[in-house]
C-alpha cells in the first residue's frame, strides 16, 4: 500500500495517531513526499480540526496543485475559519491556479459566515466571467449567501437562472425566504415546488412549519402535518421539534403535547421545544416538570435548556429553585457560557437581587451587549438609575456597541429621571445607525418625550414611524392622557380603531384616564362597557380606579362606590384613594371617612390616608377624632414622605427636598424660589386653602 493510500485510509477511519506516526516515519526516513501524499496529509489534519498542523504542512509543500488549495480552503471553511479560507483563495489565484466549483463553493460559504457581501459579489463576478456554466453546488451556495446577507432579490435571481433546480435549490430558496421573514413568499415557493414534483424533505418541512408558526396559520400547519406523515418524514426528530414549536406558537399546547408523546425516545431538542412552549403559554410548572423528567432519563441539558428553564422559574417566583438550578449549571459547566449566564443574570435582576446579579455577571467569561443590558435593566427596575448610568459608561469604555435594546434602556432612564438632554443626545445617536425606524426604539422615544413633557416631539416621532405596533399606540395615548390632553388621546384611539389595531387592557387605561381629565363621564362609561362587551377584556384594578376617579370628579361619589362594591375582586388601596380624593373635593365626609378607613385596613401605616382622614375630621369640626388620628400618627412616628424636585443643568441632575437650601454655582435656591413666589403673587395668583390642614409634630 502506498503512503498516500495509507494516509487516506487513516484519515477516513479516524486514526489520527497512526496517521501522525506514518507522517513522522516518512519525515525521518528522508523520503520525498509527492504532492498527492501531501494533499492527503493536509486533508487528514483538517478532518481532525488540527488547523496549525495542516497550515504548517501546506506552507512547507514545494509543489502544490489545484487540489492542494481546494482541500485547504474547503477544510478551513468547514471548520468555521472563514477569514483563513478567503486568504487561501487569494493565495491560490496569486499562484496562478484557477479555482474549481468546489473551491468557489467553499469560498462563498466563508463569505456567508462573515457576512462579507462585497467579497462574495466579487467572487460571483469572477465565476460569471470565468465559468461557462455554474453547477448546482455553486448556485445553491450563492442562493444561501445572498439570502443570509439579506439580498433576497439577488438570491431569487440566481435561483431563477437555474434551468432545472434540484431539491436543494428549492429548499435553499424557500428557507432563505422564511429566515428573512418573507413567510408568504416562502410558502408560495414551497407550493410551487410540490407542483413540479419536488419531494418534501425534513429541511423544507421544518422551514414550512416555522413559516406557518410565524403567520400563526394553524389550518395550513395542520394540513402540512398530514402531508409530512404521508411522505414518511414525520418521525424525523428535526421535523418533530419544528412541529412542537409550530403548535405552541399557535397556542395549541395540547396538540404539541400529543406530538411529543407520540415519539418513542424524544431527544433534547424536542424537550427544549416543549419546555419553551409551556413557558410561552403560561404553564411554567409543566416546564419545570419536563426538565426534571429529561434529567431523570439521563439526557444532558444544554445551554438552551437552562436559559428556557430560568424563564419558568421567574414566572413562578421560585427563588430557591433558581438557586438550585444554578448549582446544577455549575455542575454541568455552563456557568461561564454567555447565553446561560445572561438567563441567570436576568433571573436575579427580576427579583431585585442586585449583589447576586453582579456576581453572576463577573462569572461570565465573555459578557456581551445583552449581559450589560440585563445588568442595567435590573438596576432601573429597582430605581438605581445612577448605577445603571455607571454600567452604561463602563460598557461603552470597554468597546461594546449599543444595540436597539441598549438605546431603549437609555431612553427609559432619561424618561424616569426625567432628563430631556440625555434623551435628545440619545435620539441623535440613534439616527446615525438607522435605529430610529425600529418600532421598539420608536416606542421608547415616544415614552421618553412624553415623560419629559415634550408631547409635540413625541407626536413627531409617532407620525414618522413607518411601522407601529400596539405598544406604540398605547404609549402615545397614555402620554397624552397623563398630561391632561384627553382630546388628543381619544383622537389617537379613534385612528387606532380605523387602522384595525385591536386594543388591549393597557389601551383602555389610557382612554379612561383621558376621559377623566376631560370630565367625559358618559363617554368614559361607554368605553368601560365596550372594553369587555366588544373586546372581551376583563376590567382590572387600574380600569376601576380610572372609572372611580372619573365618577368622583363629577360629584357622583355614591355611584363610584357602587362600582367598587360590585367589583368581583378585592379592591386595593389605590382605588379607595381615588374615591377618597373625590369625596374630599365634593365634601362627602361620610363616604370619605369610610374610604380612608378602608385604606387603613389594608395598610395601617399609610401616612397619606391618616393625613387625609385628619383633614376630613377637621373640616367637619370633629376635633376629638382629629386629635385621635394625630395621636396615632405620633405614636407610630408616621411622617409624610418628603417631596423632591429636581432640575437639569449642564448635563447634571440636581435634586432638593422641602427645607433644603441648595447652592448651585453660587446661587441660593431659596432666594430663587422666593423671587418666583413674589412674581406669582404679583401676577394675581391666589392659593387654594381648602383642606390645607397639615400635620406637624
Amino acid at each position: 500500500m502506498t503512503f498516500s493510500r495509507l494516509v487516506r485510509y487513516f484519515g477516513e477511519n479516524q486514526c489520527i495517531l497512526k496517521g501522525r506516526a506514518v507522517h513522522a516515519r516518512i519525515t525521518t526516513s528522508g523520503f520525498h513526499l509527492d504532492v498527492y501524499t501531501n494533499n492527503h496529509l493536509v486533508s487528514m489534519y483538517l478532518k481532525f480540526n488540527l488547523f496549525d498542523d495542516a497550515w504548517n504542512l501546506f506552507d512547507r509543500m514545494t509543489e502544490r496543485n489545484m487540489v492542494s488549495y481546494t482541500t485547504l480552503i474547503s477544510g478551513f471553511s468547514h471548520m468555521g475559519l472563514s477569514e483563513e479560507a478567503l486568504l487561501g483563495l487569494r493565495l491560490m489565484v496569486f499562484d496562478g491556479f484557477d479555482p474549481n466549483q468546489f473551491t468557489y463553493a467553499a469560498a462563498i460559504s466563508a463569505c456567508t459566515s462573515l457576512g462579507a457581501v462585497k467579497i462574495g459579489k466579487e467572487i460571483h463576478g469572477r465565476i460569471y466571467r470565468m465559468e461557462e456554466e455554474l453547477g448546482y453546488v455553486v448556485n445553491n451556495c450563492l442562493i444561501n449567501f445572498y439570502g443570509k446577507c439579506g439580498l433576497l432579490k439577488s438570491a431569487r435571481s440566481v435561483f431563477d437562472k437555474i434551468l432545472e433546480p434540484n431539491i436543494i435549490s428549492w429548499t435553499s430558496m424557500f428557507t432563505v425566504y422564511c429566515q428573512s421573514g418573507e413567510d408568504m413568499k416562502g410558502l408560495k415557493l414551497f407550493a410551487e415546488s410540490r407542483k413540479v414534483g419536488i419531494e418534501v424533505n425534513e429541511f423544507s418541512c421544518a422551514s414550512a412549519f416555522g413559516a406557518y408558526a410565524s403567520l400563526e396559520n394553524l389550518k395550513g400547519g395542520i394540513q402540512l402535518h398530514s402531508l409530512v406523515f404521508r411522505c414518511g418524514v414525520g418521525l424525523d426528530q428535526f421535523v418533530i421539534t419544528s412541529l412542537i414549536k409550530f403548535y405552541t406558537r399557535c397556542g395549541e399546547l395540547d396538540s404539541a403535547r400529543q406530538v411529543f408523546l407520540e415519539i418513542d425516545n424524544p431527544n433534547l431538542s424536542a424537550y427544549n421545544a416543549l419546555i419553551g412552549g409551556c413557558i410561552q403559554l403560561g404553564n411554567p410548572r409543566e416546564a419545570i416538570e419536563l426538565f426534571y423528567k429529561l434529567h431523570s432519563l439521563g439526557l444532558k441539558p444544554n445551554d438552551r435548556t437552562f436559559s428556557s428553564l430560568f424563564g419558568a422559574i421567574v414566572d413562578m417566583v421560585e427563588i430557591e429553585v433558581g438557586k438550585q438550578t444554578q448549582s446544577l449549571i455549575l455542575k454541568f459547566g455552563f456557568m461561564s457560557c454567555t447565553f446561560v449566564g445572561n438567563a441567570i443574570l436576568d433571573f436575579y435582576s427580576n427579583f431585585g437581587l442586585l449583589e447576586e446579579s453582579m456576581r453572576c455577571f463577573e462569572e461570565i467569561d465573555r459578557p456581551d451587549t445583552v449581559s450589560w443590558n440585563t445588568l442595567m435593566t435590573g438596576r432601573i427596575k429597582t430605581g438605581h438609575h445612577t448605577e445603571a448610568i455607571g454600567y452604561l459608561e463602563n460598557m461603552l469604555i470597554e468597546g461594546f456597541e449599543p444595540n436597539n435594546c441598549t438605546y431603549s434602556i437609555i431612553l427609559n432612564i432619561s424618561g424616569d429621571l426625567p432628563s430631556i438632554q440625555w434623551g435628545k443626545q440619545t435620539h441623535c445617536r440613534i439616527l446615525k445607525p438607522g435605529f430610529n425606524s425600529d418600532v421598539v426604539i420608536g416606542s421608547a422615544l415616544i415614552d421618553m418625550y412624553s415623560k419629559c413633557g415634550r408631547l409635540n416631539d413625541a407626536r413627531k416621532v409617532f407620525d414618522c414611524l413607518i411601522s407601529k405596533n400596539l405598544v406604540t399606540w398605547n404609549t402615545i395615548i397614555i402620554g397624552y392622557a397623563q398630561h391632561g390632553f384627553g382630546k388628543e388621546a381619544l383622537e389617537i384611539y379613534n385612528f387606532m380603531q380605523q387602522e384595525g389595531i385591536k386594543p388591549n387592557d393597557i389601551t383602555f387605561i389610557g382612554v379612561l384616564s383621558a376621559c377623566g381629565h376631560m370630565g367625559l363621564l358618559e363617554e368614559g362609561l361607554s368605553y368601560f362597557h365596550s372594553m369587555f362587551r366588544d373586546h372581551g377584556i376583563s376590567p382590572r384594578m387600574d380600569h376601576l380606579g380610572c372609572l372611580v376617579s372619573l365618577l368622583s370628579r363629577k360629584g357622583q361619589t355614591e355611584r363610584a362606590y357602587e362600582f367598587i362594591r360590585c367589583f368581583n375582586e378585592q379592591v386595593d388601596k389605590v382605588v379607595w384613594r381615588c374615591l377618597l380624593s373625590g369625596c374630599k373635593t365634593n365634601k362627602d365626609f361620610s363616604l370619605g371617612k369610610y374610604a380612608a378607613e378602608k385604606i387603613l385596613s389594608i395598610d395601617p401605616d399609610d401616612t397619606s390616608a391618616h393625613v387625609m382622614l385628619s383633614n376630613i375630621f377637621a373640616e367637619a369640626k370633629m376635633w376629638e377624632e382629629t386629635a385621635q388620628v394625630r395621636k396615632i400618627m405620633k405614636e407610630k412616628a408616621l411622617k409624610k414622605d418628603c417631596g423632591y424636585s429636581w432640575f437639569e443643568l449642564n448635563n447634571r441632575i440636581c435634586s432638593f427636598g422641602v427645607g433644603e437650601n441648595l447652592h448651585f454655582e453660587g446661587s441660593s435656591l431659596l432666594d430663587l424660589l422666593s423671587g418666583l413666589m413674589a412674581q406669582l403673587f404679583d401676577a394675581g395668583y391666589v392659593p387654594d386653602t381648602a383642606f390645607s390642614f397639615q400635620y406637624k409634630e
